[in-house]
């Protein structure tokens, strides 16, 4: 079997994303197994380090059954984030550079020190120096927003944009907090952070123990998006989003065009 080329199938899909442009997925042509995947998602995201863009954090993809039935695949992934990824809470975001943005809220942790891969769930205190409500953007680069588990891991795990809202520390009950996301005002979709692995911290632990998979470990300071306590909202131009979880506060961003 010929290997999958990597480096061209991380220029496609980095393409993809630079013009708003959909293509067809990759990964069953290709013949891209999850590890492959993987190695395209690094070869994807170091084309924006090489544009000047810097590593700040990872992120969880599918930790919730909504999520897992919304796209139609059923194992935990995770992704990289950039600093350019990221949007001020109550600020803007352009939606004509995606293809098509969806919206989900999130919890975000901020990490203090860098966890032990393994380590007790209840040993993360000391470990994570705050959380937050986030947002994030997701945006496939596949058409019809329709993808394969490794053509998602390729993807970036379909990362866009995220805002994160004001820091605070651990509260008790991180394990089940009420969550909505609210589009103009208006509650689109109403969720618990049980939802996230049944407990967001869980994602941490998966994250921590997946990227370890492939040589990447957290750092300090670094910012750890969960992963979405719902299903994703389509976005559009002109409306305001809101990510409310309870204790935590609000995120919001405002999608122009």
């Amino acid at each position: 079997m010929i290997a999958p080329d990597i480096a061209q199938i991380a220029a496609t899909l980095d393409r993809a994303a630079d013009t708003a442009t959909a293509v067809p997925q990759v990964a069953a042509e290709a013949g891209l197994d999850v590890d492959a995947a993987y190695a395209v998602q690094a070869a994807l995201v170091q084309h924006r380090l090489d544009r000047g863009e810097r590593l700040v954090g990872l992120k969880m993809g599918l930790t919730s059954k909504a999520k897992m039935a919304q796209v139609g695949v059923d194992e935990v992934i995770w992704g990289r984030l950039t600093d350019a990824m990221r949007v001020p809470d109550g600020g803007t975001v352009d939606v004509t550079g995606f293809i098509h943005p969806r919206v989900e809220p999130e919890v975000a942790f901020l990490l203090d020190r860098l966890p032990e891969p393994g380590e007790p769930v209840g040993d993360f205190t000391d470990a994570v120096r705050a959380v937050a409500p986030a947002i994030e953007l997701i945006d496939s680069r596949y058409a019809n927003f329709t993808f394969s588990l490794p053509d998602v891991i390729a993807d970036n795990t379909s990362a866009g944009a995220f805002v994160i809202g004001p820091w605070s520390p651990v509260p008790d009950g991180l394990e089940n907090l009420g969550v909505l996301l609210e589009i103009d005002g208006r509650v689109a979709q109403v969720g618990s952070t049980a939802a996230i692995l049944g407990d967001p911290r869980r994602a941490l632990d998966e994250g921590i123990r997946l990227a370890g998979r492939h040589g990447v470990r957290l750092r300090e300071g670094w910012v750890f998006l969960a992963g979405a306590a719902t299903a994703a909202v389509p976005l559009r131009a002109g409306v305001r989003v809101r990510a409310v979880v309870e204790k935590l506060g609000g995120a919001s961003v405002r999608a122009v065009s």
